[in-house]
Order: structure tokens, then C-alpha cells, then sequence
């Protein structure tokens, strides 16, 4: 499968407002969310009795960009949860923040990131990751959200510093059952998604299918919950 197919996928916003309208792609991303994480990466901790790797943080606050080809295929994606409710580093993993794990109503969590076996490219930069990154990124400044937390692999550092992204480490690194971890503070710039871009070779095009979302998610972003929902 060539890049330029790759290249036709493009990252679609989700939320509780507007996912009836996305209730099969949904589906299809939980169920390869457990074929890599569970079926590939041996993830033990998530896994479940049921094929669709699903935690207490896939609920109603959860924002999924997915990455969705002209055929209805989904080729990737990642989450995006509110701070000020509960999510993986506050309610998990606060032992990885050495000081206060950041919270603003415009500082969202980045969990869960994939991309479909077919379209990786073994030891080698995979232009479908680019696409779901950057979509990252640009759903972020849609969104307006200025900050991204994420606990991740100890390679992922290294990784976003040579994509431009400005990235603080906030903690220690800390043995998992899954794999040695860390959590990290990033900010979201215009500048950090024009280097993106340029390492993959995407120009300025957006990799956006959901930017006409702009003025019915932002306020969602940029208001202060009103209720926790329990983890």
C-alpha cells in the first residue's frame, strides 16, 4: 500500500456530541486498539473477556481523533481526556508527576495512539503516524487546547523532541508491568506542527476532516467541567 493512499486518510474529531454519527468507526478503533495493545504489545493490564480494548476513561469527557480513509477504513488514532476530570496520570499514575500533575481546562491528556498494522513501515518513519500526529496537533490548536499531558514509553521523548515538540519530563521513570514509563508535559505550537509537517513531508496541509467543528467544540474545551465522572 503506497503513501499516496496513505495520505488520503484524514483525522476526524469525535466527541459524546457527535459520535452517534461515528458508532462503527468507534467500534473498529476499540477493537484494533486491543489487536496492538493487548494481541501485539502484550498489554496484560487492559486486557478484557471481550476482542475491544476499552478503559474507565473511554467515556462521555473522551475526544478521539480518528484517522478515517475515503473507504470508511480506520488507519489510527488517539484520545484526548480533560485534566480537570479524571484521567491516567492523576488517577494511575501520579507517582510520575514529581510535582503537581498539570491541570487547566485548556490542558488535555493524550492516551492511546495506533496505527493499523497495514500501514506501518518496519524501521522506518511511517507516513500514517505522521498523519495521526499532526492531527494531534492541529485538532489541539482547533480545540484550544495550549498543553498536552501524556505517560508514555521511555522512547517517545526522544522521538517528539526530533518532530520540534517543546517537551518537559515531570517525573522519574518507573517500571511497569507493561514496559518501563514516564510522563511528560507538552506544549501545543503552531511551530511544533509546521516542523511535524516538514519531517513527514506534508507541506501545510491540513489533516484535518473535522475543522468545521471549531465553534461547537471549543467552548466544550475551554469551559471548566461541571461534575466529575468517577474513574
Amino acid at each position: 500500500m503506497g503513501y499516496a493512499f496513505v495520505a488520503m486518510f484524514k483525522i476526524h474529531i469525535v466527541n459524546w456530541s457527535n459520535r452517534k454519527a461515528y458508532e462503527e468507526p468507534l467500534e473498529r478503533h476499540f477493537r484494533l486498539r486491543h489487536q496492538i495493545y493487548v494481541g501485539e504489545r502484550n498489554w496484560r493490564q487492559v486486557e478484557r473477556p471481550i476482542p475491544l480494548e476499552i478503559d474507565a476513561f473511554d467515556n462521555e469527557d473522551a475526544i478521539y481523533l480518528l484517522g478515517i480513509d475515503d473507504k470508511g477504513d480506520v488507519c489510527g488514532g488517539s484520545r484526548l481526556v480533560p485534566t480537570l476530570k479524571p484521567h491516567l496520570l492523576s488517577d494511575v499514575f501520579p507517582m510520575l508527576a514529581a510535582g503537581d500533575v498539570p491541570r487547566g481546562p485548556n490542558i488535555f491528556e493524550w492516551t492511546r495512539i495506533f496505527i493499523a498494522p497495514s500501514l506501518r513501515k518496519p524501521g522506518q518513519p511511517s507516513l500514517a503516524g505522521g498523519i495521526v500526529l499532526c492531527g494531534l496537533l492541529e485538532a489541539s490548536l482547533v480545540l484550544g487546547i495550549n498543553q498536552i499531558s501524556v505517560v508514555c514509553e521511555t522512547f517517545w521523548p526522544a522521538r517528539l523532541e526530533r518532530l520540534g515538540w517543546p517537551v518537559t519530563r515531570l517525573g522519574p521513570i518507573v517500571d511497569h508491568p507493561d514496559g518501563a514509563i514516564l510522563a511528560l508535559s507538552i506544549q501545543v505550537s503552531e511551530a511544533a506542527l509546521a516542523s511535524s509537517r516538514a519531517v513527514y513531508g506534508l507541506d501545510d496541509a491540513s489533516v484535518l476532516a473535522a475543522s468545521q467543528l471549531k465553534d461547537s467544540l471549543e467552548p466544550e474545551v475551554s469551559q471548566p467541567p461541571t461534575a466529575a465522572v468517577p474513574a
